[in-house]
């Protein structure tokens, strides 16, 4: 019965070799998305956050605090109840000690059980407690994700942020409901023990006090040293998450290229680091717990020898103390029985130290996400587009994601309501770039960008998204089934809706080929679709929603030459009346676009129908003479 959970064993780790590809250990180990956090020893500020958290469950905290409290003095009186009933009815002796001594033993059975029932109480309690706030935590975590722009998951790791989902979100739980109140009942344990051992006999009281200075000053010493250590733990296991995301995300290009064993050793090498963090703080532990179980029975030893003087000496020297040899005698037997009590929850609390450690740099790690505020693209006085025609105008945009490093320079140009633009060039010339700033993904460096005449700087990114549909080369899609993901659109559209954009992109019968037709599960990431039948449902999702603006980004790179035939009538009729902007290397799909915009290096070249474009001979020319040729090699 203990409310000191056991530390996890560590596996021993051998150092030395540096293996051939440590470089490219040192370059994963720097692609951290944050500055890494060096505090030493605990910090108050973070503390009295992760206790601010609790605050939405005050009454069920202060409910377990006052458990908390009654389980720290049960667990100082069971063992000195017990001494008094050994030097009580069982010393004493007379005609009725028997009968005292099973009053005593049934009293003390009774508290016993009590005791039991309180620290099944506190357990719970704090499981609930725990449970509560991580849920909020993570819900938070998730909410703050949400606000976050693209830029910011463009720098940042998948695994760093499903980390501090996870192994820092659950190490934030056991500080609140394992570190805190495990430690105020060792804490208040130690109070009580030694309120006790004091009242029975100063003397040997006396003798613990000044031991006491020898063991704070080996829990310092120690406990320094393992706060670095563990923070490294923390920072090691989150680079070890982000690459085992990254890998399995990029499993079917490790596949492609067959280097699945070099991505092992790098994996290896992030996993050999962090064990030997673990290691270390393995060694200093195994150092720690028995050099402080050394000094516990070295203050045993002192309480003994001082005891057991004061017994034989003789009268003079137990009175000093204003006891008699008797009182002594019996007051040994206390001290053997409670003394556990109060120098057990100093390993124990070493041993919540060192999990406060660790539970600090999950919530320095989570706290450190909450707080960064959000890029923010909207202003304060932002204010719903409302609803738009369509003109969208660029006027001298200049922008870069490293704003050090353009990739777009001064572009200009006009799309009026109902037309098609279409964006043409090498990969890497600022086509994407361009969509994802009427999106209003990115803000412009320089410049601005216009619909209907206003800066949408100034305008809300929901109410103007609200009116767009895009379509992108990742074809994307969640888990559930295709109609699911089709009113991914509109959220409340009906299945009429949905049977309705599927017929009007003249491709129903292949939906129903399915084995569940629009009820078919996509499966994670769509895998049980073909990359034409992804494309087509990414195509069925931006009509349902029937947006005013729209944007096609490589749409149609994974869809084959017959199911593209099939979809271009569908396009024709989904791009009428809307300003559509048409990304693509198959240039079969923007000859009747009313705007072709031929990109170089962030710049606008050539700009003009695609007859006319044909005309000058010029870049256009060139992308077009290079289609006719894959396509007839093909």
């Amino acid at each position: 019965m203990t409310d000191a959970p056991t530390p996890n064993p560590s596996d021993d780790v051998k150092p030395g070799q540096e293996p051939a590809h440590a470089q490219a250990l040192r370059t994963l180990t720097r692609l951290t998305e944050e500055a890494e956090i060096d505090r030493k020893g605990l910090d108050w500020s973070v503390i009295r956050r992760l206790w601010g958290l609790t605050r939405p469950y005050a009454r069920q905290r202060n409910r377990l605090l006052v458990l908390t409290v009654v389980r720290a003095m049960q667990v100082a009186l069971l063992p000195y109840l017990l001494a008094r009933t050994l030097t009580g009815p069982v010393t004493d002796g007379g005609p009725d000690a028997w009968r005292r001594t099973l009053w005593a033993a049934a009293g003390f059975f009774a508290f016993a059980l009590f005791t039991e029932g309180v620290f099944r109480m506190r357990v719970f309690s704090a499981l609930r407690l725990g449970e509560s706030v991580v849920s909020d935590l993570r819900r938070q975590i998730f909410a703050h994700l949400q606000s976050q722009p693209m830029a910011f998951f463009d720098r940042t790791k998948l695994g760093r942020i499903i980390s501090r989902m996870t192994s820092d979100a659950e190490n934030v739980r056991l500080g609140i409901q394992d570190v805190a109140f495990v430690s105020i009942v060792q804490l208040g344990q130690m109070l009580f023990s030694g309120v006790i051992l004091a009242i029975v006999n100063p003397l040997l009281f006396g003798v613990v006090l000044v031991m006491a200075p020898a063991v704070y000053a080996l829990s310092r010493f120690f406990t320094g040293r393992l706060a670095s250590t563990y923070r490294a733990i923390q920072e090691s296991f989150s680079r070890v998450t982000a690459t085992l995301a990254e890998a399995v995300n990029g499993m079917r290009v490790t596949q492609s290229f067959a280097r699945e064993s070099y991505n092992a050793e790098i994996f290896g090498d992030l996993v050999r680091s962090h064990s030997g963090h673990n290691y270390r703080a393995a060694r200093l532990i195994a150092a720690y717990l028995p050099a402080l179980e050394l000094n516990i029975q070295l203050v045993f030893s002192a309480i003994v020898v001082f005891g057991a003087w004061q017994v034989l000496a003789g009268s003079g020297s137990a009175a000093a103390m204003g006891l008699s040899p008797e009182q002594a005698a019996d007051s040994l037997i206390v001290f053997a029985l409670v003394a556990p009590t109060f120098f057990g929850p100093i390993a124990v609390v070493a041993r919540m130290y060192n999990q406060a450690l660790l539970s600090m740099a999950g919530a320095e790690r989570v706290f450190a996400l909450l707080d960064r505020e959000p890029e923010k693209l909207d202003p304060p006085d932002a204010q719903d587009v409302g609803p738009i025609d369509g003109r969208v105008e660029f006027e001298g945009v200049t922008f870069g994601y490293d704003p050090s490093r353009p990739v777009l320079h001064e572009v200009a140009f006009a799309a009026e309501p109902g037309q098609t633009v279409a964006l043409v060039g090498h990969t890497g010339s600022g086509k994407s770039t361009i969509t994802n700033l009427i999106a209003k993904f990115y803000a412009p460096t320089g410049g601005r960008v216009t619909i209907d005449g206003v800066d949408i700087a100034g305008v809300t990114s929901a109410s103007l998204r609200r009116q767009m549909g895009i379509v992108l080369q990742s074809n994307f899609l969640f888990t559930g089934s295709v109609r699911d993901n089709i009113r991914v659109g509109q959220e409340h559209a009906t299945d009429g809706q949905v049977a309705a954009a599927v017929d009007a992109l003249e491709c129903t019968d292949l939906f129903e080929a399915l084995p569940d037709g629009l009820d078919t599960e996509v499966g994670e990431l769509g895998v049980s679709l073909s990359l034409g039948q992804r494309q087509l449902v990414c195509f069925a999702r931006a009509m349902l929603a029937d947006p005013r603006i729209l944007i096609l980004d490589e749409a149609t790179s994974s869809v084959d030459a017959l199911t593209e035939q099939r979809v271009q009538a569908a396009l024709a009729r989904l791009l009428q009346k809307r300003t559509s902007f048409v990304v693509a290397h198959r240039l079969s799909t923007i000859r009747d676009a009313d705007q072709v915009l031929v990109m170089d290096h962030g710049r606008i070249t050539e700009r003009g129908r695609h007859h006319e474009l044909l005309g000058l001979a010029g870049t256009y020319a060139q992308l077009y003479r290079q289609f006719l040729h894959a396509t007839d090699s093909a």
